[in-house]
């Protein structure tokens, strides 16, 4: 749940030296430098990826750029020949800087410590490339998604081949675990939830699956809310991610042999204290009736202090796990 970033004053001294954000992803040392930061602050048990979940839309030929203080920007997809004139083959090619850092980082990465990569769901990056940028409620997408159902259909199948393409090469360059991250799951009614996010994300999994069946696989369709069973049932994972709006003790009675990942406030981290870690108490007791991971329910805010995120990780490790009895799960 981004670790590195603004946060951290050595990435902001390394992006202040280096060129655009997408020279960092796809500049092998630099985003070598950027995962392991946290890991050499931090020790975390595991690293993500630095990386970005547009980069496959710009392998597709649809061009991103990142403009500072405004996101994203893409050349927006809005029509049949549009989709047409994406590349349908050739994303590994494109993508090899980002397997030759995933190379890299797992090289030297302690024994103990696992490399998570990750990619954007089809519908998530879909939506950056229907809009053209970051919205709140992404209404061009959506209404493309309504009135050309086929086209943009098209649109989701090669970002679902796509995605497979690019985590493929994320395990064959040494990632440990997989993330399929669906920012803006949540902003569809279920109908729509169910064709373009879940049964995306059944079908790379399943790929993935039948090739690496060893290989964790992680989904966070945050926002999903009731969503999440349906979403479980159909999409074979090894975890799930909550956002900070689902009640961890539900989620627990709800799937409770499935590893559940989350779901700190970063609201509460970015104010810490005795606040912070009271919760985090809390997310410990309700998930240890099960496999858990603690973590964010969404990415680290930029004007977090680096101490509150060192204290925070101090006190989860020294945290007794509870009996299952005691959980109140």
């Amino acid at each position: 749940m981004r670790q590195a970033g603004r946060y951290l004053p050595e990435y902001r001294a390394l992006r202040a030296g280096a060129g655009s954000f997408l020279e960092l992803c796809y500049t092998p040392a630099l985003a070598y430098e950027i995962t392991l930061q946290p890991i050499r602050r931090f020790g975390m048990d595991a690293a993500i990826l630095f990386s970005d979940i547009l980069v496959v839309a710009d392998a597709l030929g649809c061009p991103v750029a990142f403009v500072e203080g405004s996101g994203p920007k893409l050349e927006p997809v809005r029509s049949a020949a549009a989709v047409a004139r994406l590349r349908a083959g050739g994303v590994s090619a494109h993508l090899a800087p980002v397997y030759d850092a995933v190379a890299r980082i797992s090289q030297d990465l302690p024994a103990e410590t696992a490399l998570i990569g990750f990619a954007g769901a089809p519908w998530t990056v879909a939506a950056y490339m229907v809009e053209g940028e970051g919205a709140k409620e992404f209404y061009a997408a959506r209404a493309f998604a309504r009135q050309d159902s086929a086209t943009f259909a098209r649109l989701i199948e090669l970002l679902t081949e796509a995605t497979i393409e690019h985590l493929r090469g994320q395990i064959a360059a040494g990632a440990d675990v997989l993330q399929l991250f669906d920012s803006w799951a949540g902003i569809l009614p279920e109908r729509e939830f169910v064709r373009w996010c879940q049964e995306p994300a059944a079908r790379i999994v399943q790929a993935l699956k039948a090739e690496y069946p060893s290989v964790p696989v992680i989904a966070f369709p945050r926002g999903a809310g009731l969503h999440y069973r349906s979403f479980v049932a159909a999409v074979p994972l090894d975890g799930l991610s909550l956002d900070t709006a689902v009640p961890v003790a539900r989620a627990r009675r709800d799937f409770p042999g499935l590893c559940l990942q989350g779901n700190l406030d970063p609201v509460a981290l970015l104010t810490g204290g005795p606040g912070a870690r009271r919760e985090a108490e809390e997310i410990v007791r309700s998930l240890a009736a099960g496999p858990f991971i603690f973590n964010l329910g969404h990415g680290v805010l930029p004007d977090t202090d680096p101490e509150e995120v060192a204290a925070l990780v101090a006190h989860v490790r020294s945290l007794p796990l509870p009996a299952a009895g005691d959980t109140g799960a």
